[in-house]
C-alpha cells in the first residue's frame, strides 16, 4: 500500500460521512422535526422542498468553488459553517418552546433560516469534497476508494435518518419535543466541530490554488456554450422530460411518508412514535435502499442499461402501492409497516440505479463533467417541484386518495420509457460476452 493510499484512509471515510449528514438533515430530518413541532403537512412539504434549491443551481456556482480558494479551504469552511448553523438551531429549540401548530413563530423562522444555511453549505461541501477527492488521488486510487465513499455516505444516512431520529424519539419522552430536537442539533454541532478539527489536521494541503475548470468553461460565455451544447444533444426533449418525471411519484411520496407514519389514526396516519419511524424508515429503509442500489448496479453491469430499464422503472414505481394498502388498513402492526417500507425502499434503490446511469448516458461527450452537473440539477428540480405541492395535495385529498394519486403519477414515468434511445451495450461490463 502506497503512503498516499494509507493517508487517504484517514480522511476519505470521515469526509464522505460529513458529506452525507447535512443532506439528510435538510431532506429528511427537517420533515420529521417540523411534523413533531406541529407544522402542517402543507407547510412542511413547501418549506422543506425549497431546500432542494441549492442542489438545483449547484452546477452554476460550482465554478466559483474552483476559482476562489482551494477545495480544502471550502471543505473546512463549510464544515465550520454547518457546526455554527446546527448550534444556532439547537440554541433556538432549547431556549424556547417552539410550537408550530398555529403557524411559523419567530423560533420556527430562525430554524428554517438556519436550514437554508445548512442546505447551501451542504451543496457547496459536495462540490469541494468531490473535487478534492479527484485532485488528491490518482485514477487507480479513485477507483479503489469509490466503494468506501459510497459506504460511508450510506452510514451517514443511517446515522441521520435512523440513529438521530431515534435519539429524538428517546429524548422527547423526557424533555419535550422542542428540547429533544435541540439535543439532536447540539449533537450535530459537536460532531461537525470535531470533524472540522479532524480534517484540519489530516486532510493534506495539495496545492495553494487549483482550478478544475478552464477559463472558457467558467466564463459567462463558456456557460452559455455549455448549455447550448447540452440542449443540442440527441433526443434531448425526451431526456429532459425523463429526468424531471422519472421520480414524480417518489417526489410526492417522499415528503409525505414520514408525516403519514407520525400522524394519528384519527388523522389517517399510522400513529408511530418518532423512534419507530427512525427504525423503520431511517434504518431498515436505508439499508434496503442501499441493497437495491447495489443489486441494480450489478444487473446493469452484466446486461447493460437498456435491458434493465423497464424492470427498474417498474421497481421504482409499483412498490409505492404498499402505502395505499397501509392507508386503508386499520392499525397495521409495526412489523408490517416496516416490511412495507423495506419493500418500497428496496424497489426504489433498484430502480434509481437506472436513473443515475441514464444521467451518465445523457452527459456523454466533450463536456461530460459539466453536462452531468446539469443533469443532477434537473434531478433535484424533479424532486423539488412536485414535493412543494405534496403537502397541499395530501391535505385536500387525505392520505388514502393522496397515495392513489401517487400511483396514478407512475403513468408519465412509464410512458417515457419506449421513447428513450439507449445504446444496447451502454453500462455493460466490457468483459461480458
Amino acid at each position: 500500500m502506497s503512503d498516499n493510499t494509507a493517508k487517504a484512509w484517514s480522511w476519505i471515510p470521515s469526509l464522505y460521512f460529513a458529506e452525507g449528514i447535512p443532506y439528510v438533515v435538510a431532506m429528511t430530518i427537517a420533515v420529521i422535526m417540523y411534523k413533531n413541532l406541529g407544522m402542517s403537512n402543507t407547510d412542511i412539504a413547501l418549506h422543506t422542498s425549497w431546500l432542494y434549491l441549492p442542489w438545483v443551481i449547484k452546477p452554476f456556482w460550482s465554478p466559483m468553488v474552483d476559482l476562489l480558494r482551494t477545495k480544502r479551504w471550502w471543505v473546512l469552511t463549510m464544515q465550520w459553517l454547518l457546526a455554527v448553523a446546527f448550534a444556532v438551531i439547537a440554541l433556538v429549540l432549547r431556549s424556547q418552546d417552539v410550537d408550530l401548530h398555529s403557524g411559523l413563530t419567530i423560533g420556527g423562522r430562525l430554524t428554517l433560516a438556519m436550514l437554508w444555511v445548512v442546505a447551501f453549505a451542504s451543496a457547496t461541501h459536495d462540490i469541494a469534497a468531490d473535487g478534492y477527492y479527484m485532485l488528491a488521488l490518482d485514477e487507480h486510487q479513485q477507483s479503489l476508494f469509490v466503494g468506501i465513499r459510497s459506504t460511508f455516505y450510506r452510514i451517514a444516512s443511517i446515522t441521520g435518518q435512523g440513529l438521530l431520529v431515534m435519539l429524538a424519539g428517546y429524548l422527547e419522552t423526557r424533555l419535550g419535543v422542542a428540547k429533544a430536537w435541540g439535543g439532536v442539533f447540539a449533537t450535530l454541532a459537536a460532531l461537525f466541530t470535531i470533524l472540522a478539527f479532524y480534517h484540519m489536521a489530516l486532510m493534506p494541503q495539495i496545492e495553494h490554488t487549483v482550478r478544475a475548470y478552464s477559463n472558457d468553461d467558467t466564463s459567462r460565455g463558456g456557460l452559455r456554450q455549455l448549455l447550448a451544447d447540452f440542449m443540442h444533444k440527441d433526443n434531448i426533449v425526451v431526456a429532459l422530460l425523463f429526468m424531471l418525471l422519472y421520480r414524480l411519484s417518489e417526489a410526492l411520496l417522499s415528503k409525505m411518508s414520514a408525516p403519514f407514519m407520525l400522524d394519528s389514526p384519527e388523522a389517517g396516519g399510522l400513529g408511530l412514535t418518532t423512534a419507530q419511524v427512525g427504525m423503520a424508515y431511517g434504518t431498515v429503509g436505508v439499508i434496503c435502499l442501499t441493497a437495491g442500489g447495489i443489486i441494480g448496479g450489478l444487473c446493469i453491469a452484466r446486461h447493460g442499461l437498456k435491458a434493465w430499464m423497464w424492470p427498474m422503472a417498474l421497481a421504482i414505481t409499483l412498490p409505492d402501492i404498499v402505502y395505499v394498502i397501509l392507508a386503508y388498513m386499520t392499525e397495521p402492526s409495526v412489523t408490517l409497516i416496516t416490511t412495507c417500507v423495506a419493500i418500497e425502499q428496496l424497489g426504489y434503490g433498484f430502480g434509481f440505479s437506472a436513473y443515475m446511469m441514464y444521467l451518465i448516458y445523457v452527459a456523454r461527450g466533450e463536456h461530460k463533467t459539466s453536462h452531468y452537473a446539469f443533469c443532477t440539477g434537473l434531478m433535484a428540480l424533479g424532486m423539488m417541484l412536485p414535493g412543494m405541492a405534496a403537502g397541499w395535495l395530501q391535505t385536500q385529498l387525505g392520505y388514502q386518495h393522496f397515495f392513489i394519486l401517487v400511483m396514478i403519477c407512475v403513468i408519465p414515468t412509464l410512458a417515457l420509457i419506449p421513447l428513450l434511445n439507449i445504446d444496447s451495450d451502454f453500462g455493460k461490463n466490457k468483459g461480458q460476452n
